[in-house]
């Protein structure tokens, strides 16, 4: 096989590396419907265990350039064996925990652990994937990205009701290892070898930038996910450590040497910066919807955690029916399939805070889902549609961090919108507080569709 030919085994390739990003996109939001299951079980503080969810998160969000960046230098396959192999371990350590300390240190280094790996993803993509065929591999990872948002609450109330309130909470970490422990067997076997690369890692990678970001992304995240006791003071900081990385990157280029966050990725590279800004917008204004659903159905109408998943479950399945076809046709349509699925998702959403107030109490549940769907399949235009035309200009070698910095976008986007909303949710209260909420997500994704349509007039 030349170097022109694709790989043979590229979408079996495809379909490890796809199940093992789920899993650590899952666990962002499959732990949420356990806190009351963890408290009970290691007899833990509410906001002791609230840093299960918070320390996961800002692990995740810390990691992925750093990820991206040793994907490209290392190789995706040594690095996504390593990440893979740290997600399994650490997930069976969480299951372990005997007392709230060992959980939330455990949790830290698994959502580290998920941010090493799923840069890999789209680097691997890159890679194997040319022409109409990286649209439908990006469309797979749209469905992935789509589905585990939404579906975790739903396999969460299902382990728990599984397995009873005092346990259920371990076989919500356990739940990965056999999964995981596949996906590594078949990764070691199916995944392309590395290419040699002589250099030392010292040269390859950027310290000083490294540390700058994660200060950078820490003074962001740390706020957004513990908005609740009011920890706002690090937000001036960010744009001190941000400049600073910026400058030190900039020298970095400018000496030859190799930065872990190419500068040039934003002004040199055709579509990137618009795409990036699109999907952080997308995720701000979708992802904290699946929150506030869940507090209002479980809090105020008394639904039990299965049920309040089951209401978001319709717009998981239409994403994911989208996502894949949407991969198919964005060589065809290109940047009008996301404007269009942009208008579908604010549409949804309309109806969906129209029926909060006005649809009869006995089936809330049920007209609220409705829409749902209708903006699910709006969503699976977006994702997938969006992340190939963003990285479409992105230099093989630059592959990681590109898909890396994406990804950070949406952390940050999915940690502002949750905030946002949430706090709307409770300053209104009751089914205005539902449809209040969901009037930010409508704003939050028309600025996306302003984006949008912005660029595709550029």
């Amino acid at each position: 096989m030349t170097s022109d030919e694709p790989d043979p085994r590229r979408w079996k390739a495809l379909a490890v590396s796809l199940s093992a990003g789920f899993m650590g996109l899952l666990d962002v939001s499959i732990v949420n419907v356990a806190l009351p299951s963890m408290q009970t079980g290691l007899d833990a503080s509410p906001g002791a265990v609230q840093w299960v969810v918070s320390g996961y998160a800002l692990a995740f969000g810390l990691t992925l350039v750093a990820g991206g960046r040793l994907g490209d230098a290392l190789g995706r396959r040594t690095m996504f064996l390593l990440a893979l192999g740290g997600f399994v371990l650490t997930s069976a350590l969480a299951g372990m925990a005997t007392d709230t300390m060992t959980l939330i240190v455990a949790r830290l280094l698994q959502g580290a652990s998920a941010g090493l790996l799923n840069p890999q993803n789209s680097g691997l993509i890159q890679d194997l994937f040319r022409g109409a065929e990286r649209g439908r591999a990006f469309g797979l990872l749209g469905a992935c990205i789509g589905v585990s948002t939404a579906v975790g609450p739903v396999l969460g109330g299902v382990i728990i009701a599984a397995f009873g309130p005092e346990h259920g909470w371990r076989w919500v970490f356990y739940v990965n290892l056999p999964i995981g422990l596949l996906a590594l067997a078949f990764a070691v076997r199916l995944l392309p070898a590395d290419r040699r690369r002589p250099a030392r890692i010292r040269d390859e990678i950027d310290f000083v930038g490294a540390v700058l970001l994660g200060l950078s992304v820490l003074c962001v995240l740390l706020p957004l996910v513990l908005f609740e006791d009011g920890v706002w003071w690090p937000l001036p900081f960010v744009a001190v450590f941000g400049w600073a990385f910026v400058r030190w990157e900039r020298r970095t280029i400018h000496s030859g040497r190799v930065p872990l966050l190419d500068t040039r990725l934003f002004t040199d590279t055709a579509g990137y910066s618009s795409g990036a800004a699109i999907g952080a917008a997308y995720f701000c204004g979708f992802t904290g919807v699946f929150v506030v659903l869940s507090m209002f159905f479980q809090a105020g109408e008394g639904y039990t955690a299965l049920e309040s998943g089951l209401v978001v479950t319709p717009f998981a399945l239409g994403s994911a029916l989208a996502a894949a076809l949407a991969g198919r046709m964005v060589v065809r349509f290109g940047r009008r399939l996301t404007i269009f699925g942009l208008g579908v998702v604010a549409a949804g959403f309309t109806v969906a805070g129209v029926l909060a107030l006005t649809a009869p109490q006995q089936g809330l549940g049920v007209w609220v889902a409705l829409p749902l769907a209708a903006a699910g399949l709006g969503g699976g235009m977006v994702i997938s549609p969006n992340t190939t035309m963003t990285l479409e200009n992105v230099r093989g070698e630059m592959a990681g961090v590109a898909g890396a910095v994406l990804q950070t976008g949406q952390r940050i986007g999915t940690a502002i919108g949750a905030a946002l909303l949430v706090a709307v949710f409770h300053v209104v209260g009751g089914r205005a507080g539902l449809a209040a909420a969901l009037a930010c997500a409508v704003a939050l994704v028309l600025v996306a569709l302003g984006l949008a349509v912005r660029e595709r007039r550029g």
